[in-house]
């Protein structure tokens, strides 16, 4: 069957003939929404930690239960629009977003802001994989839909800039609750449009919701996930650690076992041998590896250690945002092109490896034009890379699992960022850590203050504030040397799995689409 041939009646074909720039632009917004939510959070972690007195372990699941949610419930909640309706999957899932938005915005306490998060992780589980596959079905024209696509990339770029501004902007003058509900005005807006302008999708036949997969699905993201954000705490071959990576590749096998054996599965387990979809998600799992890693250090140099506020730190990474913007804008056109997706995404994997390279070689002392090179060279090579990567695998999935195909995608990115933070962090705590045991100065201190240092960046710069006279700039000075350490360290660490990627992209990934769904 062509990848362009409708597997079922739908009413989009009228609106992709008048109004698909209108669905676009809705889409558009909600995505956008999502992808403020997941950066706006983190720059008010501070002011948290002293307004609702969180500890270290709440303001880490503050952030880690919506991401936890999220990709739990990624692949059911775009199954969801698949089987009844992709606009009402949208509009519920931005109402709810809302809701949990308002919700947070008016909690006292770390629990009841936590339970908020999950709720918002579980309504953009339904919002994200949902924008896609309504783009997917609207555009089915491979050019037009490339560019789409593009479009829908770039949204991720500004998302990670804009989020930090916002936040910034919001919490210099307003309370941080803030922060959650200048989001629920956006997404009731969104809602409101896709009810006039997304049309209801009229499935041929009826369709019964493969449940056992559904389960599955939910146990194997989710163990999967919260055992990448334990790790680092428990170890990474710790019981734990190894019995829920156990867990989630069991539930792996579960769920492929069951999928073929459904005729009407969740998701059909054979596109994974099609190396347009396959190798494409290996890609942007690793874009997302470095971009997620890349964030969790950066931050940290300019807040911290240059003494950036969250407002300036988000407009200072506005060139990676922009250049991801470009990138996926270019990357999607070059792509459909006698260029072809191989090329596109491999340069944009080396571009990624390189500036990772760049970032490695440099020292504490590096001025702000040099860091905006550098933000340029990865933005551009991400956007190259997830894309055009994206549009591949969009192009090989049926329309009336489009849903499914997109929160695929979807997963890809949320595992890969999940792994980059807690790999690229656990080796910089090593580095950090090891560094600082190994200093004369910070071996002088008293062993309280020696163990809060270790504790992190913060606590480090904290206890060399603290420290006497004769020895407050040597200790600040064993600091600032163990950041650069277990920086060049992450760096080189996603450089390298950057590299490896684009290798692995060069030998497998098809450079155009065949003339059928099913390849190898």
């Amino acid at each position: 069957m062509s990848v362009d041939t409708p597997a079922f009646p739908t009413r989009l074909g009228a609106a992709r003939r008048t109004r698909p720039v209108a669905i676009l632009a809705v889409v558009l917004v909600a995505a956008l929404a999502i992808n403020v939510e997941t950066t706006i959070v983190n720059v008010a972690l501070p002011t948290l930690n002293s307004a609702l007195g969180a500890s270290t372990q709440a303001l880490q699941w503050i952030v880690d239960a919506y991401n936890l949610a999220f990709a739990a419930l990624v692949l059911a909640g775009g199954t969801i629009g698949d089987r009844f309706g992709r606009r009402g999957a949208l509009i519920a899932g931005l109402t709810l977003f809302a809701a949990g938005s308002i919700g947070a915005a008016l909690c006292t306490s770390t629990g009841p802001l936590i339970g908020m998060r999950l709720v918002m992780g579980v309504a953009s589980a339904l919002i994200y994989p949902t924008t896609l596959a309504i783009i997917t079905d609207t555009f089915r024209d491979p050019r037009h839909r490339a560019a789409a696509i593009g479009v829908w990339g770039a949204v991720t770029g500004l998302g990670v800039a804009i989020g930090p501004i916002l936040g910034g902007a919001l919490l210099e003058v307003f309370w941080w609750g803030s922060l959650f509900l200048a989001l629920a005005p956006i997404a009731l807006a969104a809602a409101l449009a896709a009810l006039f302008v997304i049309p209801a999708t009229a499935l041929g036949q009826a369709h019964r919701l493969d449940r056992g997969g559904l389960v599955l699905s939910v146990v194997m993201l989710g163990a999967l996930v919260y055992t990448i954000i334990e790790a680092p705490d428990r170890g990474w071959t710790s019981a734990p650690t190894l019995g829920g990576f156990a867990v989630a590749l069991i539930a792996a096998v579960s769920f492929a076992w069951w999928e073929r054996r459904r005729s009407d599965p969740l998701i059909d387990i054979s596109l994974f041998t099609n190396l347009r979809f396959s190798a494409a998600s290996c890609a942007v799992t690793v874009a997302f590896f470095a971009l997620f890693g890349f964030i969790f250090l950066i931050t940290q140099f300019m807040q911290l250690i240059q003494g950036n506020s969250a407002l300036e730190t988000g407009v200072r990474i506005l060139p990676v945002a922009l250049s991801i913007a470009v990138g996926s804008i270019l990357g999607t056109r070059l792509a459909v092109t006698r260029i072809g997706t191989k090329a596109v995404v491999f340069v944009g994997l080396l571009l990624l490896a390189a500036s990772f390279g760049w970032i490695a070689a440099s020292d504490l002392a590096i001025t702000y034009p040099t860091m905006a090179m550098q933000m340029v060279l990865l933005g551009g090579g991400l956007g190259l890379t997830t894309a055009p990567a994206t549009d591949s695998i969009m192009g090989v999935v049926r329309p009336e699992q489009a849903g499914a195909g997109s929160a695929v995608n979807d997963a890809t990115r949320q595992v890969g960022g999940t792994l980059g933070v807690a790999v690229i962090g656990s080796i910089f705590s090593t580095l950090y850590i090891r560094h600082l045991a190994d200093s004369p100065s910070v071996s002088g201190l008293p062993a309280a203050a020696q163990s809060t240092a270790r504790e992190g960046l913060a606590q480090g710069l904290a206890v060399a504030g603290q420290a006497p006279p004769p020895f407050a700039g040597a200790v600040r000075n064993a600091v600032d040397t163990a950041f650069l350490a277990g920086l060049q360290a992450g760096c080189l660490t996603a450089a390298g799995i950057c590299l490896a990627g684009a290798v692995f992209v060069l030998a497998v990934l098809p450079s155009h689409p065949k003339a059928s769904v099913a390849e190898s």
